[in-house]
């Protein structure tokens, strides 16, 4: 009869004793609260927490977690509708501090970043906000971090993911887009005819310059061979002259010689004299061939 009474209360004993026992495993945490008052925090490891006294009110990871921002409709400040949406990187520090201080502690999160990134929506142009993009994140990080210190949260990192204007503006910005393409399609195209007839000018007068250069170089090369031709006749006349002026002093007959020349170049100077138009006279002693070299010499002058 005492062995079937005791059963139970074993029994009883077992199943308070199975509940007392608390296994928390690595990178979380559990809070104890004793008779309605917040006691202690159990490590990872095996706890023991005493029936009825004791109850595990809070069981959280202390890992880094992801908040996902729904969709936000923002407006900028130049009055344009955009929706935005986010990602947010936290960590519970203070396990006890976020469970007492908020109640719903992701909602909380939640409310907030929607509200700051309305705000800092509300700073910037449209254009701005897809420029800016880092700087919103670095901005936003630094006030939700400040804003969730209270709660025992550490805010790691905020990405804003899309950026998504109404259709009507986009509409628009695809047709400034189009018009802005064009406008450069126009101005390429303009320099590249303007450099095409700069080019060809250039060619042209280049051309010019080049032939300008080669007639220069063509009539110095004709007057310089002229004048060789003339020093060489006038070098060659003048050896001639001194070779007839030896002969005359170094020997007699060459004077007879000489008046012979003289005679048939006379004969030949009288039928140009006759055939000249204009008609000439001139003066000479036949018996001079002095005299005849003079008058050869002024009638070819005057020829030319």
């Amino acid at each position: 009869m005492e062995a079937l009474v005791g059963l139970p209360a074993l029994v009883l004993l077992a199943l308070l004793g199975s509940g007392s026992v608390k296994v928390t495993s690595g990178g979380r945490s559990r809070l104890v609260e004793r008779l309605g008052k917040y006691d202690r925090e159990l490590q990872p490891g095996l706890s023991i927490v005493l029936p009825v006294v004791e109850k595990v009110v809070s069981h959280e990871s202390l890992k880094e977690r992801v908040l996902d921002i729904p969709p936000q409709l923002c407006i900028t400040r130049d009055n344009v509708s955009i929706e935005v949406d986010a990602v947010v990187y936290w960590q519970l520090l203070e396990h006890s501090q976020a469970y007492y201080a908020v109640d719903n502690l992701q909602a909380a999160m939640v409310n907030l970043v929607l509200t700051q990134i309305r705000a800092e929506m509300g700073k910037l142009d449209l254009d701005q906000t897809f420029t800016t993009r880092s700087e919103v994140n670095e901005l936003l990080l630094r006030e939700l971090d400040e804003a969730t210190d209270p709660w025992g949260v550490k805010v790691t990192r905020v990405e804003m993911r899309d950026i998504n204007p109404s259709p009507g503006v986009k509409q628009a910005m695809e047709a400034q887009m189009t018009a802005e393409r064009e406008k450069r399609a126009a101005i390429l195209r303009s320099e590249g005819e303007k450099e095409a007839q700069l080019n060809e000018a250039r060619g042209r007068a280049e051309a010019l310059v080049l032939d300008a250069r080669a007639q220069k170089e063509a009539l110095l090369l004709e007057a310089e061979a002229q004048a060789k031709q003339q020093s060489v006749l006038a070098e060659a006349k003048s050896q001639a002259a001194l070779v007839v002026a030896k002969a005359l002093s170094e020997s007699p007959q060459t004077e007879e010689a000489i008046r012979l020349m003289l005679a048939e170049n006379w004969m030949e100077m009288g039928q140009r004299m006759a055939d000249s138009p204009a008609g000439s006279v001139l003066m000479v002693d036949p018996q001079s061939p002095a005299s005849l070299l003079a008058a050869l010499k002024q009638f070819q002058q005057g020829d030319r």
